[in-house]
């Protein structure tokens, strides 16, 4: 199979995956909003996810991708160490969630006083649970990719995605609030930890195992997570510490503001995310292989679509997000306009990390990478503490937008300096794409004044969406004819 439809397969199948995530990630933040949740419990609920994030920090300890690294190299150069590759790794997950996990579990009243807010308590009880599905759910997703079998990846999505929105909407429905729904999220995560256990370990079986390690294998495992584990904390820093920053400082209703403004992005991000998850290996074995100019023209290929779709997305989510936050979460939220347009900036800071970010460790500079998120993780970290408190919620956003440029400005010249990008390239693609988002911003800004409802505003994007097409292949950017046939 040639790698254009390697990629291609693989693509689909996560597109896939990520629809039914988007859809079921939709409509558990919309129904939690608009009829379950009021702003308050809406924001202690990812208040708490959020200490969950930092606490998956530690019990993921990198371990995941280091795995994934090692799969993906060894059933290549030496089957027979998969098997200890995989068992290995998941010894060492056994003890990180225990500990983890058992510890936000055993002193959840302790952790919730640090916080600043006792009502915490109620939801880190159950801890163990969300560290260890959630932990074990993001480790075979990874060990899957390293395979190389996106296509399972996906199928194991789909399942937990389904399980995540019928668990969340019946213990909803039971009654349970704001625990239900936490609950709900915990089982979900579980049955995708069954459906990925019983793939994974279908493909490891297809190994000979080999009767001896190999040499400092758990070792170089572990060493690899080191760096990983780095990118990981600035992860946290990124996406889970100002939450908890704006819990401390402010109060669950702000982080229910700034929460829903950030789902909102990762809505829209989603795409990206499968194209990056996708091609992520192919850098590696091109480079790997001495054809680094034909890893170059992929990466250009998929920055090229990546900044042709969010560049006018995120145009867009400015001009819409008042009547979007109004008539699809209602007025109790609209504290998280602001928000929202600030954070149009990073859906494309981010978009153009998921297709850079993964790709790094597969060429071996998860230490560079480390470096430089670590670095503007602090920075936004640092940032959080002086904004938050001087000009409260749109503080964090704007913290979160100048922390993603320098990173993903960073990570792109490593890319560039591993496989000779070509810039011309790349600015002039830019360049024609900001063209096309200002014609189509001009149509939408036009009709805008006429949103009075959910009917207009959908209809009224979907204009901007057709405008945006019409240009895209006129300025030669987009070939409908040739994507359609591509994803068929």
């Amino acid at each position: 199979m040639s790698v254009s439809k390697k990629i291609l397969g693989g693509l689909k199948a996560q597109l896939v995956s990520e629809g039914v995530r988007v859809v079921a990630n939709g409509l558990v933040i919309v129904l939690l909003a608009r009829e379950f949740l009021d702003p308050d419990e809406y924001g202690l609920l990812f208040l708490a996810v959020s200490v969950f994030g930092v606490a998956l920090l530690f019990s993921q300890f990198g371990i995941a991708k280091s795995t994934a690294r090692y799969v993906a190299e060894y059933r290549e150069k030496d089957p027979g160490q998969v098997p200890h590759i995989v068992r290995t790794s998941l010894l060492y997950l056994g003890v990180s969630i225990l500990l983890v996990g058992g510890t936000i579990t055993l002193f959840n009243e302790e952790i919730a006083g640090l916080v600043g807010e006792p009502a915490l308590a109620s939801l880190l009880v159950f801890g163990l649970g969300y560290v260890a599905f959630e932990t074990l759910r993001s480790y075979l997703s990874h060990v899957l990719q390293g395979f190389n079998r996106i296509e399972l990846s996906a199928a194991v999505g789909i399942v937990g995605n389904v399980s995540l929105i019928t668990f969340i909407l019946l213990f909803l429905a039971l009654g349970g609030g704001v625990v239900g729904a936490l609950l709900g999220y915990i089982v979900g995560y579980g049955l995708a930890c069954v459906a990925g256990f019983v793939v994974v370990f279908r493909l490891v079986g297809g190994y000979e195992r080999a009767s001896e390690v190999g040499h400092d294998l758990p070792r170089r495992i572990l060493e690899y997570s080191v760096p990983l584990t780095a990118t990981g904390g600035a992860n946290v820093l990124y996406k889970q510490a100002d939450t908890i920053l704006i819990g401390v400082f402010l109060t669950p209703v702000a982080v229910g503001y700034y929460t829903l403004a950030k789902q909102i992005a990762d809505f829209v991000i989603a795409p990206a995310s499968s194209l990056g998850f996708t091609v992520a290996p192919t850098y590696g074995e091109h480079k790997a292989s001495g054809d680094s100019a034909s890893a170059a023209r992929i990466y250009e290929t998929t920055f090229e679509y990546v900044v042709l779709l969010y560049i006018p997305a995120a145009a867009g989510l400015v001009i819409v997000a008042e009547p979007t936050i109004r008539f699809v979460f209602g007025a109790e939220y609209l504290g998280a306009v602001p928000v929202m347009q600030v954070l149009s900036g990073f859906v494309v800071l981010q978009a153009i990390d998921k297709i850079t970010n993964d790709g790094l460790d597969y060429l071996g500079r998860a230490r560079a990478r480390a470096i430089s998120k670590g670095s503007t993780a602090v920075l936004n970290f640092l940032l959080n503490l002086l904004l938050i408190p001087w000009i409260g919620v749109v503080g964090a956003a704007i913290s979160t937008v100048f922390g993603f440029t320098i990173m993903v400005l960073f990570n792109v010249y490593i890319i560039h300096r591993e496989l000779g990008l070509s810039i011309h390239r790349l600015a002039r693609s830019v360049g024609l794409v900001c063209l096309v988002t200002a014609g189509m911003c001009g149509v939408v800004l036009f009709f805008t004044p006429y949103i009075t409802n959910v009917f207009w505003l959908f209809a009224i994007v979907g204009l901007g969406g057709l405008v945006w097409l019409s240009l895209s292949s006129l300025c030669g950017l987009l070939d409908v004819r040739e994507t359609v046939s591509a994803l068929r």
